[in-house]
């Protein structure tokens, strides 16, 4: 495997999110969780998204690097975080995704870690809106609704019914990673 192509490891992953929650970063940028899914939603994007805007979204703003080499790391690590989870997709390999698969909250928690993935996944799915809903708006949003209803960004009838019944909530949020693979494969396998 060439360092171009090197998946990023747990360390690594450590690395990062000491970095992302860091006084260098605006106090508006995104946590690991949150940057992992935003670059799941830039990874199924159906159109590309340049680096420098999904960087921007992520970090709020430049942030107040100490060295040359310390940015040259923080971007490196977050290429292969974006790399990372591309290899996953692209091999049908379901994401594990960097937090638990539940509406439930610790004691601490003003919000479960699925709600921040899903909002931020939702984040890089409305900078290309038109894009990702253009050509068969009903069934992209049927595939996005586990995430939509993790969310809690939707108040239309339909997700608020789905978030009240705890069970089926609960139910749709486990099914995020397989339809992270559906909507990947719905935007980037060639039709059958």
């Amino acid at each position: 495997m060439t360092a171009q192509t090197a998946l990023i490891t747990e360390d690594e992953l450590d690395i990062l999110e000491e970095f992302l929650f860091s006084p260098a970063v605006s106090e508006e940028a995104l946590d690991l969780i949150s940057a992992h899914g935003l670059l799941c939603a830039i990874n199924i994007s159906p159109v590309e998204v340049p680096e420098s805007e999904w960087l921007e979204l992520l970090f709020d703003g430049e942030p107040k690097w100490e060295s040359d080499t310390q940015k040259a790391q923080m971007l490196d690590l977050l290429r292969k975080l974006y790399r990372t989870i591309g290899s996953d997709l692209y091999s049908d390999q379901e994401i594990l995704l960097p937090c638990e698969l539940t509406l439930e909250t610790e004691d601490d928690e003003e919000l479960p870690e699925i709600t921040l993935w899903a909002q931020s996944f939702m984040e890089g799915v409305f900078i290309r809106e038109e894009e990702w809903f253009g050509d068969d708006e009903e069934s992209v949003a049927g595939l996005l609704l586990p995430i939509m209803v993790a969310s809690d960004l939707f108040d239309d009838s339909e997700i608020t019914d789905i978030r009240k019944d705890r069970a089926l909530s609960e139910e749709m949020c486990e099914q995020i990673p397989e339809v992270l693979i559906d909507l990947y494969l719905n935007y980037h396998a060639p039709e059958k």
